[in-house]
This record gives structure tokens, C-alpha cells and sequence, in this order.
């Protein structure tokens, strides 16, 4: 007799193996076990799977620690696609965001294992990002011989109920507005118009007892990553910051409003996330060093 969902807990217990396809044998093996020094622990072999139209193949696993291993498959007498060519050229940043969007990231706990491991890639003679900083995590990027895109990376800090709610009601926000746009055959162009719809949800999530008849508001989450427009706003005789409602800071003004990164301190991959947490009011310029809001019409 099987167990059935409902009695058993299901949950996932990590990642055994990722895989990708290679056709440079030589080079994969020298990189992932020389260059990076992951064992190489194990490798299938065989004469395709069944049908005449699967090539023969080598199927080899790299351990990449706390019982993951990352794999790839080597199809014999086959070449690569055009998609592949030229790639493992390419610098270790996300030019093709379709392309590089598939990667793999490995996990560090510290800043100085982090720049050690930079520091052991660029001996090997393999082009490394700068430590990159986002909103909880810090990385750097490079690229196999293949030209797939990989990361090490720590934690800045552990996600909590905020993260989670913050998660859903993005999504939430996000999936009505493409319902919608599906509906009338045209699509979500815009990550503003997600921060608006936002905003109207978590107006309603948060009652109208502590809001005011705002013209321009934004929702902050209360996290440290934000923490720095919370502190500015603050210092805006034209802001009004009311202390976290459901787990935002909501700042709120009846006139233009002006930001730059350098008064904010933020690194360019938060700057550009700066309204996830929501923005009722319209964005009339934003650019890597200023932005200027509007109230809503």
C-alpha cells in the first residue's frame, strides 16, 4: 500500500544535481576539477537511451558539496549549437539575459571565503566579476568553457516573514496585471505599473486607519537593505514616514519627491529595485544616479 500526499509531508531536501549539455569534453573536466577543484565522482556511460535518434553519451558528476554535485552530459559525434558559439568569451555579466538567466550559484559563508574563491579563479587565469553586492546576497560571476554562467555567493542575511509576504504580494500583483493584459491581448511592459498594483494591494492590506490622504506614497519593506529611504525621507519636511504597518514603512508626500544613490548609499542592484516594496505616484526619471517622483494626478 503507497502513501498517500496527505500523509506524508512533502518536502523537497535540496538539490541532488543540476545538469547541462557540453561538447568540450577536455576543457569541462579540466575546469570544474582542476580550475575549481570539485571531485569528479562519478560518470555514466552508454550507448544512447533506447531510441535510434539519442546519441551515445558520457554523463559525469563534480561534487559540489553537502551531497549536490553539478553534471553535464557529452554527446558523442554531435556539435554544439550556434547559441553556443563564441559564448565562453563573453565577460562574466548578463549581456543575454535569456541565455545567463539559466545558472548555477554555489553557496560560501563568509566574505573572506568569498574573495578567496575570486582570488583562486583569477590565478587560474578565468575573468571574475567584482564582489557584487543585491539586496541579501553577495556574489561574483564567471563562466565556464562552455560559456554557462556561474556564481559563488553568501548571504548578507536570513530571509524572514517580511521577505515572504513581500514575495507574495509581487507576485499577486504581477500575475493579476498579465491576467489582465491577457485578457485584452497585450502584455505587462513595465515594472512600474507591478509597483502601482502593488501598492493597491497592500493599501487594502493595511486598513486606512494609519494612511493619509496621500497624493504619493511608498511602501518600504522593513528590512535593513531599505532602511537607508526610510532614513532620508525622514529628514524631508514635505514626508510623512509612519512606522512599519504590516511590515512597510509607508512614506507619503502631496509633492515631488527626489532620491539620488549616493544620499541612499545603495549599490546599483538594489538603487534599481528601490519601489518593489510599492509606489502609488508616477516615476517621471530614473537613472543610475537620480530619481524624481510624482504625485498621482
Amino acid at each position: 500500500m503507497h502513501a498517500t500526499a496527505d500523509a506524508v509531508r512533502l518536502r523537497l531536501g535540496g538539490v541532488d544535481h543540476t545538469a547541462r549539455p557540453t561538447w568540450k569534453l577536455k576543457e569541462t573536466v579540466e575546469f570544474y576539477r582542476d580550475s575549481l577543484g570539485l571531485p569528479l565522482i562519478h560518470t555514466v556511460s552508454a550507448r544512447g537511451w533506447g531510441t535510434g535518434a539519442h546519441p551515445d553519451f558520457l554523463h559525469f558528476f563534480f561534487d559540489s558539496g553537502h551531497g549536490s554535485t553539478i553534471a553535464f552530459f557529452y554527446y558523442l559525434n554531435s556539435d554544439a549549437p550556434e547559441t553556443l558559439r563564441g559564448r565562453s568569451k563573453m565577460r562574466p555579466a548578463p549581456d543575454d539575459h535569456v541565455f545567463d538567466a539559466t545558472h548555477t550559484a554555489w553557496l560560501v559563508d563568509t566574505a573572506e571565503e568569498l574573495h578567496t574563491w575570486r582570488q583562486r579563479l583569477l590565478d587560474k587565469g578565468v575573468e571574475v566579476s567584482a564582489e557584487t553586492r543585491h539586496e541579501v546576497i553577495e556574489s561574483i560571476y564567471f563562466r565556464d568553457p562552455n560559456g554557462y554562467f556561474l556564481e559563488i555567493t553568501r548571504k548578507l542575511r536570513p530571509l524572514n516573514s517580511v521577505d515572504a509576504l513581500d514575495a507574495s504580494l509581487t507576485l499577486d500583483a504581477a500575475i493579476q496585471l498579465e491576467d489582465e493584459a491577457r485578457s485584452t491581448g497585450s502584455r505587462v511592459t513595465k515594472i512600474d505599473s507591478i509597483w502601482t498594483r502593488k501598492a493597491q494591494l497592500l493599501t487594502v492590506h493595511a486598513g486606512d486607519t494609519r494612511l493619509n490622504n496621500a497624493t504619493l506614497r511608498l511602501f518600504v519593506p522593513d528590512l535593513p537593505e531599505f532602511a537607508a529611504i526610510v532614513t532620508v525621507a525622514n529628514q524631508q519636511p514635505s514626508c510623512k514616514v509612519t512606522a512599519p504597518i504590516a511590515g512597510y514603512h509607508v512614506i507619503e508626500a502631496n509633492e515631488p519627491l527626489e532620491f539620488t544613490r549616493k544620499e541612499l548609499g545603495l549599490k546599483p542592484a538594489v538603487w534599481y529595485g528601490l519601489f518593489t516594496g510599492g509606489l502609488q505616484g508616477r516615476i517621471e526619471s530614473f537613472d543610475r544616479d537620480r530619481v524624481r517622483l510624482l504625485p498621482q494626478p
